[in-house]
């Protein structure tokens, strides 16, 4: 779980306050139908890449979407908007996000919380013949 934790770290550094105009500036590469892990944030030649593709590809699909789509619309509001990532374990995949709004005193921003599976954990249902056939 380390390395879902670095990549973590990664993710949330790039999105900060501090860091997120020069992912705004590549807001493209998370464009309607490109690839969540394109190597823009974990660089392709890490070895934590290949883990972060191979997770967000296990996502399902609308995880993937809303996820994307989440991050385009940060990217894309003037001043980009931050965002703050954080995993936790789940039985199922769940994802709560919530946006705090810009108040006179302070600015505000996104927070996506995906709980799933541990990465390496396979999901019973998979498992072929773990549930009796259903009757139609």
């Amino acid at each position: 779980m380390s390395g879902f934790q670095s990549i973590l770290g990664y993710l949330n550094g790039a999105f900060s306050r501090e860091r997120i105009k020069e992912l705004a500036a590549r807001r493209e590469a998370f464009a309607p139908g490109k690839p969540l892990a394109a190597g823009i944030v974990i660089d392709k030649a890490s070895p934590l890449h290949k883990f972060w593709v191979e997770y967000t590809e296990q996502m399902p699909k609308s995880f993937q979407e809303a996820f994307r789509a989440t991050v385009y619309h940060a990217l894309s509001t003037e001043p980009p908007t931050p965002i703050v990532f954080a995993w936790a374990p789940g039985y199922d995949y769940e994802m709560t996000m919530w946006h705090s709004p810009d108040t006179p005193p302070s600015k505000g921003g996104i927070t996506i919380l995906m709980k799933s599976r541990y990465p390496v954990d396979k999901h019973p249902a998979m498992e072929i013949g773990s549930f009796p056939p259903v009757k139609q």
